[in-house]
């Protein structure tokens, strides 16, 4: 029988709306949801096809455990007791802190408030965090510190009403195409601008008003270079500034040596351009910053987010319809992960774990005492501690960090020397083949539950089939697993009453009961049963009080080119694939598309090489080495290059430097340096 299910899609963080259709048990076909306040009738490629991936004969089915360098067969009995002994066996050698747990941007809510709630109630540990840390790490502690609140400042159909949009490391168009299809439609339809800063040539330069293609890493230099021109021809929101700031004349005081040609010979955009970029984003009243991970994958990330966010305040560009500072989440829930406290410094709503009073009220809730109280070990610093020895044992869920992180040698090294490592997700990925038990999950076609787009639209998945074999939704196994722990408080009969709990200690989500949440959702904060939602932040004061200006010196990247490594490597997404491509390089239409890894390099170094489009280059850093295909193209400028990460057949981490951000531990993924050579 043909059914049809309304549910969320699983790729970007647009939180677009779809069906899936089914015939009794499989899978069949997507179709978007004409009613739903983003999709309305559309969907990207990804999302047309989001039904195929399900459907593969290559889904775990069962419980694995490695028995001699090989997996056999386990029962979730066997699998749920080796992993409790080995957890509970590391504490009493090595403390609490000896084990850790990788959350997921791919699952729930629900799932990601369970995977924090075993780390600290029934393990005591506060090493929990998930892949928020490789993509937005820096625009949580930027913007908290800055606005007070780490997220998209705008919902996004404001897009549709915008005049201007600054768009700079964001590719939106191909990441996240239902945003970039509004941009597309302002500026073609309704003459909106379009100022973009970006180092490559993308889809979205043949209709920038301004395309200023500044050297990667140089993002702080361009924005002070900004504000100096705003503030030296008077175009600063001089109300705003006294009413809702604070720290004013710090900023300025940086600002005044960034004057254009100063900022021309760091970022490579000529002066005329700053000048030009500065007046229009400053005199239009509805202008939108859009960013993405071009800002935040850098040992400067926090600092590039609060220099978008001081450029927003020093026009008045914040708190109000259609303008503001919207970072663009990469999965469709890096923003509900982050909100669920799957981080180690808080809880949910961004209760700090080290608040003796938040403890306390988790302690009551959750029927447990003392819970740990001191910041916990990032992503990067769980894979070293694997390596060093610090953590005994990891509990991954729904993550991929053998392609996701950078320095990729680093991380199988890491991994293969732990002492026990737990993989639950729905392929055999690359990080689950050095696993020790391999936990088979339901996909998201599978389960209910919610998830948190980019605009903090909390907004429901539901249950279209049966999962394969003995797979479980990820709520399910953490429950059952904490039960064998000797912690029966995660048991529930499904994911409401998970959500009911999560409203009665997160203070965003307090009004977000299901029933409120049909048909299309509510984004935080929500604050009681009758509170409306919140579609654009900050409209009267900020989250914080007043916004504080935090200006942040030019610092150069990590690895720049020199003599031997003379290419600058920037790494990225592509349109046809998603991430890791556990689920776009298992459906068909996808892979189909784009089957091969590549490098991207200017026909000026093509030349140089003597190589053609198609002929084979070995890219070279000083952590490891690839050979791939050339794409020879004007997009990359001379002496750089782009590579996209999502293949293990050509992984680009093998090349990317782990160096990270010293405020969000996040690591320098864009900026590298590497010598090609023609193979």
């Amino acid at each position: 029988m043909i059914k049809k299910t309304l549910t969320s899609c699983i790729y970007c963080g647009c939180g677009c709306g779809m069906y899936l259709i089914s015939d009794g048990n499989k899978l069949i076909g997507t179709q978007p949801s004409e009613n739903h306040p983003v999709t309305k009738g559309s969907l990207c490629v990804k999302g047309w096809n989001a039904h195929e991936f399900g459907n593969k004969k290559s889904r775990l089915t069962h419980p694995l455990i490695k028995e001699n360098g090989k997996f056999r067969k386990a029962s979730w009995d066997e699998a749920y007791k080796l992993i409790a002994d080995k957890f509970q066996t590391a504490q009493k050698k090595h403390g609490n802190d000896s084990v850790a747990f990788f959350s997921s941007a791919k699952t729930s809510n629900e799932e990601n408030y369970l995977m924090m709630k075993l780390s600290r109630a029934v393990f005591k540990t506060n090493n929990v965090d998930h892949c928020a840390r490789l993509c937005h790490a820096s625009t949580v502690a930027g913007l908290a510190a800055t606005f007070g609140s780490g997220a998209m400042t705008n919902s996004i159909e404001e897009f549709e009403r915008a005049d201007c949009f600054f768009i700079i490391g964001s590719d939106t168009s191909s990441q996240h195409p239902l945003i970039g299809s509004r941009i597309i439609n302002s500026v073609k339809n309704r003459g909106a601008k379009l100022l973009l800063m970006d180092p490559r040539k993308i889809h979205l330069s043949q209709m920038a008003t301004v395309h200023a293609q500044h050297k990667n890493g140089t993002d702080v230099a361009l924005l002070n270079g900004l504000m100096h021109i705003i503030i030296r021809e008077g175009l600063e929101d001089k109300k705003f500034i006294e009413d809702r700031t604070e720290n004013y004349n710090e900023l300025k005081e940086l600002v005044k040596d960034y004057n254009p040609q100063y900022v021309s010979k760091i970022t490579g955009v000529p002066q005329e351009q700053l000048i030009e970029i500065a007046k229009i984003y400053a005199t239009t009243r509805k202008a939108m910053i859009v960013y993405s991970m071009g800002i935040t994958q850098h040992i400067t990330g926090t600092d590039n987010v609060k220099s978008c966010a001081n450029i927003a305040m020093l026009t008045g560009h914040v708190g109000i319809e259609c303008a503001g500072v919207n970072p663009l989440r990469g999965q469709n829930n890096v923003q509900g992960a982050c909100d669920m406290g799957a981080l180690p410094v808080c809880f949910t709503s961004y209760q700090k774990v080290t608040d003796e009073n938040v403890r306390k009220k988790f302690e009551k809730a959750w029927g447990v005492t003392n819970l740990p109280a001191e910041n916990g070990l990032t992503v990067t610093e769980v894979v070293d501690g694997l390596g060093s020895g610090k953590v005994q044992a990891l509990y991954i869920m729904g993550e991929n960090p053998v392609v996701s992180d950078p320095n990729q040698n680093h991380v199988i090294e890491c991994l293969e020397k732990a002492n026990f490592l737990v993989v639950q997700d729905i392929f055999l990925t690359p990080t689950a083949e050095y696993a020790d038990v391999v936990l088979p999950a339901a996909s998201f076609a599978e389960k209910d539950g919610t998830i948190t787009s980019t605009e903090r639209r909390c907004e429901r998945m539901r249950k279209a089939i049966d999962a394969p074999g003995e797979a479980k939704p990820d709520w399910q196994i953490l429950g059952e697993f904490a039960k064998v722990c000797g912690y029966d408080k995660m048991m529930y009969d499904g994911p409401k009453k998970i959500m009911d709990e999560i409203t009665t200690v997160s203070p965003h989500y307090a009004g977000m009961k299901y029933s409120r949440l049909e048909p299309f959702g509510l984004s935080w904060p929500c604050l009681d049963d009758n509170h409306p939602g919140t579609t654009y932040l900050h409209k009267d004061k900020f989250a914080k009080g007043k916004g504080t200006f935090m200006p942040r010196p030019y610092i150069e990247p990590n690895e720049l080119p020199d003599e031997e490594y003379n290419f600058l490597l920037s790494t990225g997404r592509i349109y046809w694939h998603f991430h890791t491509r556990t689920m776009s390089g298992n459906t068909t239409t996808l892979e189909r598309e784009a089957p091969v890894p590549y490098v991207e390099i200017n026909p000026a170094d093509a030349r140089e090489l003597g190589v053609r489009n198609g002929g084979k280059l070995k890219v070279t850093s000083r952590r490891g080495t690839l050979e791939l295909i050339a794409t020879v193209t004007d997009k990359v400028c001379v002496k750089s290059c782009f590579i996209p990460f999502h293949y293990i057949e050509g992984p680009a981490n093998i090349l990317t430097n782990n160096a990270i951000d010293p405020v969000a531990k996040i690591p320098e993924l864009k900026v590298c340096a590497v010598k090609i050579e023609k193979v």
